[in-house]
């Protein structure tokens, strides 16, 4: 990932990240397309009410679109991780050509049933679930870090652009043209994404020198890394308490349009183009906000403003006042995703980066297919209105509930790779797959400050549990007071070859910290176990 020069501070302007023609090209193909996918959406939904037009239906939609991520995402990411992302991202975007072109031509050809529509949304959201971990992932790589908030404001005031475009312009084609036009549209959408990512020449990656992960290893170093940071594990839980309960006007919203507002589908796309405007609007917003506010009270805001749309969605009737809620739901979505997305992109190093957020796209998927089935089949038995009011009061409940988890917006935190830490030396060449392998540290510690270097050893079990240990400790000898012995262990030597890789110039300061309490002239003595090869 390309850094700051020594001494530079963030660029606070919201349109820094356009200096860099990567970045521009992408973000340009990806808006086009973006908005061929909105128009795909507001298509697919408004084709659900004509065919099934019971809540339950119109939200499974939606579930059938979020649900492939809940499900896909975390292989995706670990394939991320794996292998060259711009050539993963080539093929599903011609993929997704193909499927998108075969759902327009059923529609228009009269074939199309509730449920060939929810098996073409389900398959294109498998499409998306491979290609968004990826998409995130090489964000970090158009731009340099000072800039990486902005970069990821300005994704998300292009995903509101689209937002904004796309269901006016599927209003009007599906007015003109048919129910068809939207699919078809996004299908040849797909294929400026194709362009861009054919032009684009990613920055040449560090030759690896150990063999690349297999999938189930590399999911469970993801899921493993993710369970041990807790700025990562402070921002999923952050996203579930606002994304479970801001589901409900996504998945009820085709039905407040025609049922609660007696509308078209113009209307339906007129409100989700005032989302859009919102959003747009609260980008620019975004600095000044988390200047005075900081990143928790952006997101608590956020969550506020979303509970206030959904109650004005639900307790009027004018389609003025909802366009206006529709436009506050915009500004607090982005206000939030922005800020959650940005703490997950500087909470990981680059080994894990693709696994990390694809955790924290199934986090934020699976709590929307989990809220979008839940409050379509609330607003199916109680009514669209009680089903926003519920939504709206859990909103606000759970900022208290998880206000403790505070976000992290990088700051100090330097998770370059130090490649300090020496490879380990062996009396002979040691197979990759032998272990379990048992790494000890001896420490010799002044007793009045045992309590202090204690405190530093919890942080570093996390440290040691994120890169690859599956098991630590800290012992003190009862024969020699002052004397610890710290001790992890990993499943295999290329796994412990592994965390010499992984290890950041953060960690490299963690264990700094720590061998600051050790005294005499000697450095820390670190041996390495290996269990017996068996006959």
């Amino acid at each position: 990932m390309s850094s700051a020069p020594p001494g530079s501070a963030p660029d606070s302007s919201p349109l820094a990240a356009f200096a860099y023609p990567a970045f521009t090209v992408l973000w340009l193909a990806t808006v086009l397309s973006n908005t061929g996918t909105w128009m795909h959406d507001v298509g697919a939904g408004w084709l659900m009410t004509s065919l099934a037009p019971s809540p339950l239906w119109v939200a499974l939609v939606q579930v059938a679109t979020s649900l492939p991520i809940f499900l896909l995402a975390l292989p995706a990411g670990a394939l991320a991780d794996m292998v060259d992302r711009r050539r993963m991202l080539l093929s599903v975007q011609v993929v997704l050509a193909l499927v998108a072109a075969g759902l327009g031509i059923v529609v228009a050809s009269g074939h199309a049933t509730p449920l060939v529509l929810l098996l073409f949304t389900f398959v294109m959201g498998m499409g998306a679930a491979l290609s968004a971990p990826a998409w995130q992932a090489i964000v970090p790589s158009l731009v340099p870090r000072h800039v990486l908030q902005q970069a990821v404001a300005s994704n998300s005031v292009g995903i509101n652009i689209s937002r904004a475009t796309g269901p006016a312009l599927a209003g009007v084609m599906i007015t003109a043209f048919g129910v068809a036009a939207p699919f078809l549209i996004n299908a040849g959408s797909y294929l400026l994404i194709v362009a861009a990512l054919l032009w684009w020449r990613q920055p040449v990656q560090a030759q690896r020198r150990l063999p690349t992960e297999d999938l189930i290893g590399a999911m469970r170093s993801g899921l493993r890394y993710a369970w041990h940071s807790r700025p990562l594990k402070a921002t999923l839980i952050r996203a579930v308490g606002f994304f479970i309960f801001a589901s409900a006007y996504w998945a009820t919203l085709p039905l407040i349009a025609r049922d609660i507002l007696t509308g078209g589908v113009e209307l339906y796309g007129l409100l989700l183009t005032c989302v859009g405007l919102g959003a747009v609007g609260g980008a620019f917003c975004l600095s000044w906000l988390r200047a005075r506010l900081g990143a928790d009270g952006v997101v608590a805001a956020g969550t506020l403003g979303t509970a206030l749309s959904m109650s004005c969605l639900a307790l009027m009737r004018l389609p003025v006042v909802a366009g206006l809620a529709c436009m506050l739901a915009g500004l607090s979505w982005i206000a939030v995703l922005t800020s959650l997305n940005v703490s997950a992109q500087v909470a990981l190093p680059d080994w894990v980066r693709a696994r990390g957020l694809s955790i924290f796209v199934t986090v934020f998927f699976g709590a929307q297919t989990i809220g979008s089935m839940v409050w379509g089949q609330t607003a199916g038995v109680l009514g669209i209105p009680a089903a926003l009011l519920l939504a709206a009061a859990g909103a606000v409940l759970f900022i208290p509930l998880t206000w403790r988890h505070k976000l992290h917006q990088g700051g100090p935190l330097n998770l370059a790779p130090s490649m300090h830490w020496p490879a380990p030396v062996a009396a002979d060449e040691q197979r990759h797959d032998r272990g379990p392998v048992m790494i000890t540290i001896e420490y010799r510690i002044e007793l009045h400050s045992a309590s202090e270097f204690t405190a530093v050893m919890d942080e570093m079990s996390r440290q040691r549990r994120r890169d690859g240990a599956y098991a630590w400790g800290l012992f003190e000898d009862v024969e020699q007071p002052g004397r610890y012995l710290e001790y992890f262990l990993v499943s295999s030597w290329l796994e412990h070859l592994r965390q010499h890789e992984r290890v950041t110039h953060a960690d490299q300061d963690m264990q700094e910290r720590a061998r600051v309490f050790h005294v005499g002239d000697e450095p820390p003595r670190v041996s390495h176990l290996i269990a017996p090869e068996r006959q």
